[in-house]
């Protein structure tokens, strides 16, 4: 006899719901979401089922609810969470080495995979960069920074390595913060226009060399840290 499949409970498929809009890069990490009564509206369900949802998520570790202030993604997946939780108090030296790590091995291969659209949005995350930069303005050159070496990686076009990186995304971005700290320092700062101009070139050896020396001074300004 034929097992009769039961429908999926309707708070799961809310959890999918606005599991998808924080995957898919329509809520992005550091956004924050729509409000209760908004998703109430947009999802056409009950109030409980949508505070249900935001609360598994929460507990997963993709959104953090403050109260007073909204609710607010903090993780791209499950996995990123847990990584948040995991390397929060790791030593900002190891972080860097990581780092240094993923973004030389992303660079080399993003000289040899690009698409011309990936070199357009990488000159622009490169401008906006150093627009925030001259802002002044610590956490939106955190965000900037963090942006570009996402989009650097991404144009690996491996996606392992891809979806480590974004996974380490929150940790990476907490390390920076610490770094910077909160005021932007001149001679702290970084020129990453000639990683840009290897990836153009299409140059493996130089992208790797300056992922190496960016790394190198991302050791070097971790070691202050320790």
């Amino acid at each position: 006899m034929d097992r009769v499949s039961r429908p999926e409970p309707l708070a799961d498929r809310v959890i999918t719901r606005l599991r998808a809009e924080i995957t898919s890069g329509a809520w992005p990490v550091g956004s924050r979401i729509p409000t209760e009564p908004e998703l109430v509206e947009q999802l056409g369900v009950a109030r409980n089922t949508v505070r249900e949802a935001v609360r598994a998520l929460a507990h997963n570790g993709l959104l953090d609810i403050r109260q007073g202030s909204g609710t607010y993604v903090v993780a791209t997946s499950e996995l990123a969470g847990v990584m948040q939780r995991r390397f929060a108090d790791a030593e900002p030296l190891h972080v860097a080495e990581l780092r240094g790590s993923l973004e030389t091995t992303a660079a080399t291969l993003a000289a040899q995979r690009r698409t011309a659209a990936e070199l357009d949005r990488l000159d622009a995350l490169l401008e906006r960069r150093e627009r925030a930069w001259d802002s002044g303005d610590a956490e939106s050159f955190v965000e900037a920074d963090a942006t570009l070496h996402l989009a650097v990686v991404a144009a690996s076009h491996n996606e392992v390595l891809t979806a480590l990186y974004a996974d380490l995304g929150h940790v990476l971005r907490d390390y920076l913060r610490a770094d910077v700290g909160a005021e932007l320092r001149p001679e702290d700062h970084l020129d990453h226009a000639r990683l840009v101009a290897a990836i153009r070139a299409a140059d493996r050896d130089a992208a790797a060399a300056e992922a190496r020396e960016h790394a190198f001074h991302c050791r070097f300004r971790a070691a202050r840290l320790i």
